[in-house]
């Protein structure tokens, strides 16, 4: 049996001329710097390999030296695709001079098109990037003159638009792992991510190329469990053992137990965040939070949210998940940022975006660097700066509900929180609120026709894009909407029904959050359309457990519908909503009561596959008719054109 354990310099000497090389990576975490050292001082002694093409999903580097950083070399690079930009910015300096071919695609499309180009597939074909930069009727993912060919491409399939993601072959794979035996079969006990690492290596090798993977240590033949191997060895050409400094767990932490998976660390240790406007912003995001429901939180900003639900003893209620693939746990941020303490699961970063893709976020919470009059949202590039769109964009076009997250003005920004108000003691220099983005990371109107909610919290406001535009809906205390909100923006929005941001947001202490979203009473639950003529039931977090839940819903529903006067359409949200079966037949009974006296329609949504079955069986059996949806889009549409469909 072939050895494969050999030197970084032996290893990165198979890199030739103008070859296609991928790298592992999500920050620090699965970094295989040890390689990227060898790869950068061999073209600095020797001028080659040249003229490479490089690809990465993720940023692998640390926004100063290490990483990808390493490779930024004039000459070695003639073309670069990658997902995020921000933490390479030496690579991003080439880009932005026209120096190298560039280009910025979906992270999670490229972590897919890792599996289309192992499988010899046309490519990834999704609607993630439309109406977006990436489209190919906007920049089609060009970060510059230099580049010009197109990579992405749009199709029309059965009618609808669609992203063809284009394959091409990959030479090299440079890849980390934990443990290796000689024959080249990989473990990764000791590291926070999988990521793409087994995609990565198929598609290598299904192109006729390497495979080169860093390791911390090496283990007798035939000694490793089959079970923990990551990267089987037949895909392997290549073993190098790393030295410990360039085989670091995370560019923040040298190693811990807690992201490994091997410990779980106790959370009340969690110190609070100080109140100032990240928590404030984190604050009222929290109050979006859906207990029971799947959510990202994004880079910067949105990971504060995390240590609110934690203060709020509100995360053992949610599934938080960062989308290198950590599910569940509390995602951790900074140099991190990626990692998890106490998940419940890693999985690939490519099924990740499976999940995510199809619709599987309840809320997504992302970073807002500039909005504008169309709800647009800017985060990739701006003025001299390429951050990239990461994630981005797979994320804010597929989650069920939408929150940016960000301070109204940057740039020198300084404000006070005290007696529960918020005081602008000096305005950032920059707004964010411009008449149009410098690039479109997402589009407000293609949220608007998917019926998407997007909401857009700031530490003064917050905005929401609706059908009609972009409206104010809420003032924190203390703030002028002239002077702080309407003089900071270079749009107006619309204003109609302005109320004040939850007065608990702006005081010390924990808000009681989890009695807000879980313990809410009934008749705070209900509410009414009067021009809609429709009633709304946010049974979210509910409970019916006894006989007595069940004649409360009866009496609160139907004292509700008698102060109307006449039969309403119901629009009602099952999300997190638990019946107990003892009393199943009786609540059931109740709801074909309510429905024949007083629903001129009705409509409900849950994204439980399993709640809209229990929903319609026990409709059906007392033949009521049991629309039931998957979105409060689709509830409400169904509701609308009802409505439309009855003569005036």
């Amino acid at each position: 049996m072939k050895n494969k354990i050999v030197s970084a310099d032996e290893a990165v000497a198979i890199v030739r001329d103008r070859d296609t090389v991928c790298t592992s990576g999500f920050v620090g975490v699965g970094t295989p710097d040890e390689l990227l050292i060898a790869l950068a001082k061999r073209y600095r002694e020797n001028r080659h390999p040249a003229a490479l093409t490089l690809m990465f999903a993720a940023a692998p580097g640390d926004s100063k030296e290490r990483g990808l950083n390493r490779l930024a070399q004039d000459g070695m690079l003639k073309r670069v695709i990658g997902g995020h930009w921000a933490l390479v910015p030496k690579l991003g300096e080439l880009a932005l001079s026209n120096r190298i071919e560039a280009y910025n695609l979906p992270l999670g499309c490229i972590s897919h098109l890792y599996r289309s180009i192992a499988a010899r597939g046309p490519g990834t074909i999704s609607k993630v990037g439309l109406r977006t930069f990436v489209d190919p009727r906007l920049e089609g993912g060009k970060l510059n003159e230099a580049t010009t060919e197109d990579l992405v491409e749009l199709l029309q399939i059965n009618g609808e638009e669609w992203l063809r993601y284009k394959a091409f072959p990959i030479n090299v794979a440079l890849l980390r792992g934990t443990t290796a035996d000689p024959a080249g079969n990989i473990t990764m006990e000791r590291e926070a991510l999988t990521l793409d690492n087994l995609a990565m290596a198929m598609a290598a090798k299904n192109s006729g190329g390497f495979v080169i993977v860093q390791v911390e240590r090496i283990a007798a033949a035939n000694s490793l469990n089959p079970r923990e191997v990551q990267i089987p060895g037949i895909l392997v050409d290549c073993v190098v053992v790393a030295e410990p400094e360039n085989h670091v767990q995370t560019y923040g932490t040298g190693y811990s137990h807690a992201f490994s998976g091997r410990q779980r660390v106790p959370m009340d240790r969690v110190q609070p965040l100080e109140l100032d406007e990240r928590k404030v912003i984190a604050r009222r995001c929290a109050f979006e939070l859906p207990p029971g429901g799947v959510i990202n939180l994004g880079i910067g900003m949105p990971e504060s949210v995390a240590a609110v639900a934690t203060e709020e003893h509100m995360l053992k209620y949610l599934t938080l998940t960062a989308e290198p693939g950590i599910i569940g746990g509390m995602p951790q941020g900074g140099l991190n940022f990626g990692t998890a303490l106490n998940p419940d699961a890693v999985i690939h970063q490519n099924q990740q975006f499976d999940f995510y893709d199809g619709g599987g976020l309840d809320l997504a919470c992302l970073g807002m660097a500039q909005s504008d009059a169309a709800g647009n949202v800017n985060v990739s590039r701006f003025g001299p700066r390429l951050a990239g769109a990461g994630g981005f964009i797979n994320i804010s076009q597929s989650a069920k509900k939408l929150v940016f997250a960000g301070t109204f003005t940057c740039g020198g920004l300084k404000i006070a929180i005290e007696d529960g108000a918020v005081h602008i003691l000096r305005e950032g220099s920059s707004k964010k609120f411009i008449d149009k983005v410098e690039q479109v990371t997402f589009s407000g109107d293609y949220a608007a026709e998917i019926g998407q909610p997007v909401y857009y919290v700031t530490e003064r406001c917050v905005l929401q894009r609706t059908p009609a535009g972009v409206e104010l809906i809420e003032v924190a205390p203390g703030i002028d909407i002239e002077r702080d909100i309407l003089g900071q923006m270079d749009f107006k929005p619309l204003i109609r029904n302005v109320r004040p941001m939850d007065a608990r947001i702006f005081r010390d202490g924990p808000m009681g959050l989890m009695h807000a979203l879980l313990g809410r009473s009934l008749a705070d639950r209900l509410s009414y359309d009067t021009e809609r003529n429709t009633m709304f039931v946010n049974f979210e977090g509910f409970e019916v457990k006894t006989f007595d839940d069940v004649d409360l819903v009866r009496r609160e529903v139907e004292r509700l519908c008698q102060s109307v006067g006449k039969p309403v359409a119901l629009v009602a949200n099952y999300d997190g909503f638990y019946l107990d079966p003892i009393v199943s037949d009786t609540y059931f009974s109740m709801i074909a009561y309510l429905e024949k006296r007083y629903y001129s329609s009705a409509s409900r949504y849950t994204t439980s596959a399993f709640m809209r079955l229990k929903l319609g069986e026990g409709l059906a059996d007392r033949h009521v008719a049991p629309h039931i949806f998957e979105t409060q889009a689709e509830a409400q549409g169904f509701a609308d054109a009802h409505r439309r469909a009855i003569p005036a």
